[in-house]
């Protein structure tokens, strides 16, 4: 059983996720696909798949590419011709809930530094000495 600080510490850390503002303040509803992906990230890290993807430089520069590309798609799409400003006020056409929750997906799945965060922040959680890390809890 983890200790009432390391409760209290995860807390926070978890607290202070959820309320960093993001690309995902712009779509509310895309909240259930960004936490897909944060669990997609979570597991990843869980059973060392994380660790293998920043080891294999071919893997992590895909998925630092493919981030980087969907940067550029959201820049484009801002800087062409009649492109506004995403805080610009304006009459926005109603996006399909589909659509945003895999808006929301991508934005999390393609962000190499979810993957490090929770490399870095989960670990310090788990007890092999517990068994399973899916069967373990806080």
């Amino acid at each position: 059983m983890p200790t009432l600080s390391d409760q209290i510490v995860f807390s926070l850390v978890a607290l202070a996720m959820v309320l960093t503002p993001g690309p995902n303040t712009i779509y509310f509803i895309s909240l259930s696909g960004a936490a897909l992906g944060f669990v997609f990230c979570m597991l990843c890290a869980a059973f060392g798949i994380t660790a293998f993807v920043m080891t294999l430089p071919l893997a992590y520069d895909a998925l630092r590419l493919a981030g980087a590309y969907y940067l550029l798609y959201l820049a484009r799409q801002v800087l062409r011709p009649g492109g506004r400003a995403p805080f610009q006020l304006r009459n926005l056409q109603t996006d399909s809930p589909r659509r945003l929750f895999l808006l929301g997906h991508f934005t999390k799945l393609l962000n190499p530094n979810a993957a490090l965060l929770y490399l870095s922040l989960l670990p310090q959680f788990i007890d092999p000495s517990r068994g399973s890390v899916l069967i373990q809890r806080c």
